[in-house]
């Protein structure tokens, strides 16, 4: 990465005050200097569109401007401090602010894995943002009720890292089966992470890896973890070799090999930061507690960013979700459910729920031993889910 370039000592007008706004605005930000594992330019990778939409846009914003097209930069967002952008390019790494005509048409949307068009002016520490270019993938859930929006988390994802904890009790596929729903309907494959084996029984354990490929398929890709020492963690080990399940950090640097772009989905207190520190090497993200009474964790990620894995891709760490509501991602669930999918648009109504209705096909795939009850129960829920959210959303709200 190259050094920000010196300010110079005198600006011009409109251009001097905006920086100088943006900077109060950004006071108590993290130097960019002091942050360690951001990935450089040359591990991440535009798409031909992408970069084709940047060239012929940097030409007319620079006629527009009356500026040399040399200030004109492609970037990626690789973190994001309250909403202000950290954008890499090939030759700096600089804090952004949006232009005037981002922010009056709305469009100032930025994601961690965005790629923009930016300018940066010469002597200028500080960029400007003048376009997001087109999104090859989107990963996104809604946020709010009847009246609320897509939040997209992560931009130009190609791989979703699904993180489950694992204990006592048997785990749950409901919100891993939202998570392949929500990744396969924004573009990006699945592949679950199952942390903390140790404090799961041998048992529990067998059960909830046929839990997770009853309701994902044999293909989903499967890894299994423990941050812990000791006779458990040795004990968790064998168990998943056993059971034909790749471990440790190593098996996750294979699911987000070098040149791909992965997210960490999962509740607070589900081990990503801890998961992120073992594949990095060293503690650099903080870890937290979780509470004995529920085992929910708490917030230790605040910021979006971009890490640089050693040995493997870049992985976008994303602060814990408590909600991963379904609206809209009627595609994402096809592509989960092929089968039950296809089966459902032979039901003999259209507004089949697939729970009594005669003429269902989907119960019929479950009567004759075709899906398991997992599999049913998971996309009958989902679906379900969908439904509702398409009854209540309001008129005006396009998706």
């Amino acid at each position: 990465m190259g050094k920000r370039a010196p300010k110079k000592s005198s600006q011009k007008g409109s251009r001097k005050r905006s920086v100088s706004s943006a900077g109060r605005s950004q006071q108590g930000l993290p130097a960019l200097s002091s942050l360690a594992d951001l990935p450089r330019f040359s591990e991440l990778t535009p798409s031909e569109r992408q970069r084709s939409t940047f060239g012929e846009a940097a030409a007319q914003a620079a006629r527009a401007l009356g500026c040399s097209v040399d200030e004109m930069a492609l970037g990626c967002v690789v973190r994001l401090d309250r909403g202000f952008p950290a954008v890499v390019t090939a030759d700096a790494l600089f804090r952004a602010e949006f232009s005037a005509h981002l922010t009056k048409g709305g469009d100032s949307r930025v994601a961690v894995g965005d790629w923009v068009l930016a300018r940066v002016p010469a002597g200028h520490d500080m960029g400007l943002i003048l376009q997001i270019l087109p999104r090859e993938s989107d990963i996104a859930r809604w946020r709010g009720g009847s009246r609320g929006e897509r939040q997209t988390l992560a931009a130009n994802v190609s791989v979703v890292l699904v993180v489950q904890q694992l204990g006592a009790a048997p785990i749950s596929c409901e919100r891993i089966a939202r998570s392949a729903v929500i990744a396969r309907d924004c573009g990006a494959r699945v592949a679950v992470v199952l942390t903390k084996a140790d404090r799961a029984p041998s048992a529990v354990l067998a059960e909830d890896v046929a839990a997770v490929r009853d309701v994902l398929g044999e293909e989903c890709g499967l890894v299994m973890t423990s941050s812990a020492d000791g006779v458990e963690a040795e004990r968790a080990e064998k168990d998943a070799g056993a059971l034909g399940v790749a471990w440790g950090p190593a098996a996750v640097r294979s699911l987000a090999p070098a040149g791909t772009v992965a997210i960490v989905l999962g509740e607070s207190g589900a081990g990503k930061s801890t998961l992120l520190n073992a594949l990095l090497g060293h503690d650099v993200l903080k870890t937290g507690a979780v509470r004995g009474s529920d085992d929910a964790g708490r917030h230790t990620t605040v910021a979006r960013r971009m890490v640089s894995v050693p040995g493997g891709g870049v992985i976008v760490d994303e602060p814990g979700l408590r909600s991963l509501p379904i609206v809209g991602h009627e595609r994402g669930l096809a592509a989960v459910f092929p089968e039950v999918a296809d089966a459902a648009r032979g039901c003999r109504f259209c507004d089949c729920t697939h729970t009594h209705e005669p003429g269902c096909q989907v119960r019929e795939l479950l009567s004759e031993g075709r899906i398991s009850q997992r599999r049913y129960d998971a996309y009958v829920a989902l679906a379900a889910e969908m439904r509702e959210s398409a009854r209540t959303l309001d008129p005006d709200i396009v998706l």
